[in-house]
């Protein structure tokens, strides 16, 4: 565990909070685990999500810097489909400007969750395949040497030094790679496809004028408390969100564990759940800090990007700062 720990928030919504209460919530949050030591505070993308507040990452990320001092703010991630480069470089710039050497640049190539919200931000599937296209031209509009748009210039991003993170599912690591940029890979519930992602990335990595060297962050749901039942239970929520959007095809807001524990349950929700809790980390201490020990080895990783959902938001704090007192060592250089 010598190794920088960051956050990531998504905005997630409890069963009937509004959604402006989250969003306050995620700000509120950030003061608060800024005194903790993390390296970064990142917020999320998502549209026409009824559990997730967060539709927005760049503004979202404004308010957050602005009410905290010292911790790195960024996205994970701006959705590269669903924008403009030329935008995204001006946001970013913006960004860059009102908080210098405090914004991270993660950028990542997934579309709308629906057909429907795909048509409504005028994007598709051609698009997420252009990703390292657009990728490369918002890196153009940083440097002020964009070919294509002959005096066009992205005011107040040109010049500017914002780092930029590529948020990637398998085939985006060989896009990190290409483009010598820092990797944002999930855990996920098969190591072996982590392994195998991260592994290319750093055999095919180009050093760049950002990152001379692979940068591996690796994202993981973590909780840790007293007993390990209560650790679970605090992911519980998040995990049965999932469940319902894979069998319903909407991610609702957070349910407490215990009116989920009261459910009988389907034997494909069942399944599901069970899927979605083996990619978590959750436990005592001792516990947790083996687990993330493990990841760390077996993947390499030079920083974890550590989520936790759930409506208890004491419990969440609390941790956060269990989670934080398992580092021993002063964060690596990235």
């Amino acid at each position: 565990m010598d190794i920088p720990l960051s956050v990531l928030d998504r905005s997630l919504r409890r069963k009937g909070q509004d959604p402006a209460d989250a969003l306050r919530r995620t700000v509120r949050f950030a003061q608060e685990v800024e005194g903790y030591g993390f390296r970064r505070f990142w917020v999320s993308e998502h549209h026409s999500v009824p559990g997730v507040a967060g539709s927005a990452p760049t503004v979202l990320a404004a308010a957050v810097a602005a009410a905290t001092s010292r911790i790195r703010v960024g996205t994970g991630g701006v959705m590269l489909p669903n924008h403009r480069p030329l935008v995204v470089a001006e946001q970013f710039g913006v960004l860059g400007s009102l908080f210098p050497g405090r914004i991270d640049m993660g950028l990542g190539r997934s579309l709308g969750f629906t057909d429907g919200i795909r048509r409504a931000l005028g994007h598709g599937e051609a698009d997420a395949g252009d990703f390292g296209t657009a990728l490369a031209e918002l890196l153009r509009w940083f440097e002020g040497a964009q070919p294509a748009y002959p005096g066009v210039h992205a005011v107040p991003a040109e010049g500017l030094r914002v780092p930029a993170y590529v948020l990637a599912i398998d085939g985006g690591a060989d896009i990190a790679a290409a483009h010598g940029l820092p990797l944002v890979i999930g855990a996920g519930r098969r190591p072996e496809k982590l392994l195998r992602a991260v592994g290319r990335y750093r055999e095919a990595f180009t050093p760049s004028a950002q990152q001379g060297a692979p940068y591996v962050v690796v994202a993981v749901a973590a909780a840790v408390a007293d007993t390990a039942e209560q650790a679970a239970d605090l992911l519980l929520p998040e995990a049965w969100a999932t469940v319902w959007s894979r069998t319903r095809g909407e991610f609702p807001p957070l349910t407490a564990a215990e009116e989920i524990r009261a459910r009988t349950l389907t034997e494909r929700e069942a399944r599901y759940l069970d899927e979605a809790r083996q990619s978590q980390v959750s436990g005592t201490g001792d516990q947790v800090a083996a687990a993330l020990g493990d990841l760390v080895a077996r993947s390499g990783a030079d920083e974890l990007l550590v989520s936790l959902h759930t409506p208890d938001e004491d419990a969440r704090l609390e941790s956060f700062r269990r989670l934080v007192e398992l580092k021993t060592a002063a964060p690596a250089a990235g």
